[in-house]
């Protein structure tokens, strides 16, 4: 899958496949040629087709140098540490996989459309290339390279959509052009007339490598640029990459503990590794499938229980599918300052407050926690990434591709498509019917981190800004109110009154959230 990471993070995983070709092709049947495929973590149509269509298979995973220099706007890392090591976890775990299947993973640093270049060199006939698609301008200039060095050297490119719950081509929209520019449209659309398709098995054994290449090392942290971050136990991700980790994670989440049947009720939850599913790390790298998942929770359903909670996994996946269907609508419109809209905000570039936010010194307690979260761990709650997003668009009113590209650099789940829907809609200038959604920052650390213990002004920094909204709390202690059951050091329990707030802000009514 040609994609940044094992989709967002910045490499490229191919299967190279000698492939005996058939019927107008038998003239080569003696000895055979050479296939690249480029697709994700998951047993996938790519995969699946090349063992069905070959009698050799290289996978190939390429650490692409682009991936590790300066993001577009703002020049930060692209790669941070902790996605780095999870993404070198997640290409060990692979190599080991597929080397119990009999294959083994060819690893090489490169742009992928030069590797390909001196593979199919080196082998000499190479009868296809295949990749999935993607969806963001970055990824699909690497498919064009890919496909001008294959017109080059007369290999055929195949290719397949995957990565979504609904495949592209089920969705009831003619074309993606009509998708609706409403999540709720969007959704009730598909669910009422799309069908998810069943995955695909993973053969037992697999289709040898093709003599004579070299499985290659699998760089480190330092060959990349990067230095091993400690690990903090405080984190709410302590979890290795991989799809090993990532089905155990849904063994412990649905079937060992049933936790799955409480999420709508615990996922606003701020630390600890049970009050949501925490899958969005290995989705992001395509370590586990998302109609994988959902076969799961339509098995829990019927041997366990159905209720809100398991429908509302599916809900926050197809939250996933639809800001990957926008940006496929709208291209490069997505990193556009002026975001879908074509919306002109004055937007600030005041690098000063900028490096308040990011390294946690706002002087809003709520912010600054999840901000030093977020960089010494490479993940942050929900509830956290939507205050700390409103916060920079709303309150200090900068550059919303500021805090994009930040999450760009750090998140551990990282995903490009939806990370920046995420922050077009915190900006007020992508998929929201409104525009005027903010969060009160005081209210909502009150609410869900009520045992801070801190007062703005006597034991804790005044705020670098301060919102008129904030007037009726800023002064007020968890003294004299229950702090919210979801805070730091409480259990996962969301109280009546948030229960129907979903899992962030786009669908409350109320504009004080």
């Amino acid at each position: 899958m040609i994609s940044r990471g094992l989709t967002e993070a910045g490499t490229e995983q191919t299967y190279m496949q000698n492939l005996r070709r058939r019927n107008n092709c038998e003239n080569q049947l003696h000895k055979g040629s050479t296939w690249l495929e480029t697709s994700a973590r998951e047993p996938s149509k790519v995969l699946h087709w090349a063992q069905s269509n070959a009698d050799f298979v290289i996978p190939l995973y390429c650490f692409d140098p682009r991936h590790y220099l300066g993001t577009h706007c703002y020049g930060f890392p692209k790669t941070g540490p902790h996605r780095l090591r999870f993404l070198l976890e997640s290409v060990k775990d692979l190599r080991e996989m597929l080397k119990k299947k009999g294959s083994t993973l060819v690893v090489r640093k490169g742009k992928p459309e030069d590797v390909v270049r001196d593979l199919i060199t080196q082998l000499g006939s190479v009868s296809a290339v295949a990749f999935h698609e993607e969806a963001t301008q970055e990824e699909l200039d690497v498919e064009k390279g890919l496909c001008q060095v294959c017109s080059q050297h007369g290999v055929k490119i195949q290719t397949f959509w995957a990565s979504t719950l609904y495949h592209r081509d089920d969705l009831p929209f003619r074309h993606i052009a009509r998708l609706p520019d409403v999540y709720t449209h969007f959704r009730k659309a598909v669910e009422s007339g799309a069908k998810v398709r069943p995955t695909l098995h993973m053969a037992d054994q697999l289709k040898p490598l093709a003599p004579g290449v070299e499985e290659g090392c699998i760089p480190t942290m330092e060959d990349l640029g990067q230095k091993d971050p400690v690990t903090d136990p405080r984190t709410a991700f302590p979890c290795s990459g991989g799809e090993t980790q990532a089905l155990m994670r849904l063994q412990y989440y649905f079937w060992d503990t049933n936790l799955v049947a409480s999420y709508k009720e615990t996922r606003n939850g701020l630390v600890g590794m049970d009050y949501s599913t925490k899958f969005a790390p290995w989705l992001a790298l395509g370590c586990i499938s998302p109609r994988y998942i959902y076969e799961q929770i339509r098995k829990y359903e019927k041997e366990r229980t159905a209720n809100q909670s398991t429908y509302w996994v599916l809900f926050e996946l197809l939250w996933r599918d639809y800001f990957r269907f926008v940006a496929l609508k709208y291209g490069k419109r997505i990193f556009s300052l002026r975001g879908l809209q074509s919306k002109e905000v004055p937007w600030k570039k005041d690098l000063q407050l900028f490096d308040c936010w990011k390294e946690g010194k706002t002087g809003v307690p709520f912010v600054d926690a999840n901000m030093r979260e977020l960089a010494a761990t490479g993940f942050m709650s929900n509830r956290g990434r939507q205050n700390v997003a409103s916060f920079l668009t709303k309150d200090l009113g900068l550059d919303w591709r500021m805090g994009a590209e930040w999450f760009e650099y750090l998140l551990v789940d990282y995903d490009v498509c939806s990370n920046y829907g995420n922050w077009l809609y915190s900006a007020g200038i992508g998929n929201d019917p409104r525009d005027n959604r903010k969060f009160n920052m005081i209210k909502q650390g009150l609410d869900y981190d009520g045992n801070a213990g801190v007062t703005l002004g006597e034991t804790y920094p005044q705020p670098v800004v301060t919102a008129p909204e904030w007037s009726r709390h800023i002064n007020q202690g968890p003294q004299g109110r229950s702090p919210h059951p979801r805070g730091r050091r409480g259990p996962a329990h969301t109280p009546m009154q948030h229960r129907d707030r979903g899992i962030d802000f786009y669908f409350s009514r109320k504009k004080d959230v």
